[in-house]
């Protein structure tokens, strides 16, 4: 078996055999653990979905794992409450009434007199809160322990003002994130004014337009900020210093947000403005994140996720597209288990290109940060307010607190429980935009991957 080879089934093995088992399963503690502490009758705890292929019973749950490893569940007793004030059967006057009704009956059925009073909807609002985001919160722990560990231990890609390559030409960006951008130069592709000034790869730039320079964020925004004026570019070479003359030109290339990405509009395509342009790309490092500044760091993944999950309706649509027509695959969309997995695999395989050499522990790092973005998704998704998720639970929990608050103000009665049953329908319908969703990228996770480098 060959390296590349090892390195594709380690990245398999790695993220899809144990990654994401793990922490579907660290989710699933999550809800068992506090359910079990606030005396919730738990029957079961697995990992995984079919046929069952080990389980063992204790302390009153069954504990086991199943044949497919993308997902799992706790199932407590007790998650739908009688309709208080209405007869069996009151709610079945139509598919949906009977299915409600059903759902009813189904789980005061499986309710023995021992569990009479160990029943999730008998459990305070704010003790079902804790039961509800315990999963998530799991999540979002383990995801923060692997980036802390990452980000101190082996580092972040960090911009130096070392200069990486230089542009011979000045050639147009890219329009949108699906559309790649021409790399080559041709006959009527003005200079870039970084070659034309003698900039090489190599140079760091420690003086930019009559000022010290310690970070590229500095030079960029000198340089985009230009409109044609003529400056000096202060460079060590080979540990002599050099004073260069630059004269930025003025050019559509993208808007930048605070981090410094391209900004992508409401339809779909890259904002440009006129902006200076010098032509010099910044050569990355990997350097370990001073412990100061690692919860920032989070914070923005973080914050990039709930961005990214916001827009995962709009982007299903590129995704269709692209499965079922002649269209790339965005780069940033969507994709499923089976993409992360195909994805860790190509991680595996790389050997490195043009000098770059690409180690065991860059493959590595690569595969705990797959791993704790994963568990960042999970942590956002599971918080969307709509059964089957458990934010559909947090936000029936939050709403019977908020009833019962107003009716104790008012000196009404206690309205009791949240008939949770009666949203059975909408969670019937999420459920199935989200196995619609997921066959879909699945499918095109195969026939239309999302690859390293496009």
């Amino acid at each position: 078996m060959s390296g590349d080879q090892i390195g594709t089934l380690l990245g398999w093995l790695i993220v899809l055999g144990i990654g994401v088992p793990f922490s579907i399963g660290l989710h699933e503690l999550g809800h068992l653990l506090p359910a079990k502490r606030f005396g919730v009758a738990c029957p079961q705890y697995f990992v995984g979905f079919g046929p069952t292929v080990w389980s063992r019973r204790h302390g009153g749950t069954e504990y086991g794992i199943k044949a497919i490893p993308l997902g799992g569940y706790v199932r407590m007793l007790g998650m739908f409450p009688p309709a208080p004030g209405r007869p069996v059967g009151a709610d079945s006057t139509g598919r949906f009434g009977l299915l409600i009704d059903q759902a009813r009956s189904d789980a005061q059925r499986e309710i023995g007199p021992r569990d009479a009073n160990r029943l999730f909807y008998q459990r305070s609002v704010p003790q079902r809160l804790v039961i509800m985001l315990g999963g998530p919160v799991m999540n979002l722990l383990l995801a923060v322990v692997l980036l802390v560990g990452l980000l101190v231990a082996y580092g972040a890609p960090t911009t130096t003002t070392t200069v990486a390559s230089v542009s011979q030409c000045v050639v147009p960006v890219a329009v949108s994130q699906t559309t790649a951008a021409r790399t080559t130069c041709e006959a009527t592709d003005p200079p870039a004014p970084a070659a034309a000034a003698g900039l090489r790869p190599g140079d760091v730039i420690v003086g930019f337009a009559g000022a010290q320079v310690s970070s590229w964020t500095e030079i960029r925004d000198r340089i985009r900020a230009n409109r044609g004026t003529p400056i000096e570019v202060v460079v060590e070479r080979q540990g002599v210093r050099t004073t260069l003359t630059a004269t930025p030109m003025v050019d559509n290339r993208y808007v930048l947000d605070e981090d410094g990405r391209a900004v992508v509009g409401e339809d779909g395509t890259y904002l440009t403005a006129p902006t200076g342009f010098l032509g010099v790309t910044p050569l990355e490092r990997v350097e370990p994140v001073p412990v100061a500044e690692v919860p920032g760091v989070v914070g923005g993944y973080l914050g990039m996720t709930i961005t990214a999950i916001t827009r995962v309706p709009e982007k299903m649509v590129g995704v269709v597209r692209a499965a079922f027509g002649d269209g790339p695959r965005d780069p940033e969309g969507p994709m499923s288990v089976v993409g992360v997995g195909r994805l860790a695999g190509e991680i595996g395989a790389l050997q490195g290109s043009g000098g770059v050499t690409i180690t065991w522990a860059d493959k590595i790092a690569t595969w705990i940060g797959l791993i704790a973005s994963l568990n960042l998704a999970l942590f956002v998704f599971n918080l969307v307010p709509l059964l089957p998720l458990d934010g559909g639970h947090v936000a029936g929990a939050l709403w019977e607190g908020l009833r019962r608050r107003v009716a104790r103000l008012a000196g009404r009665p206690d309205p009791g429980p949240v008939d949770i049953a009666r949203a059975l329908p909408l969670a019937y319908a999420v459920g199935s935009v989200l196995i619609v969703m997921s066959v879909l990228l699945i499918y095109a996770d195969i026939v239309k991957p999302i690859r390293i480098g496009g």
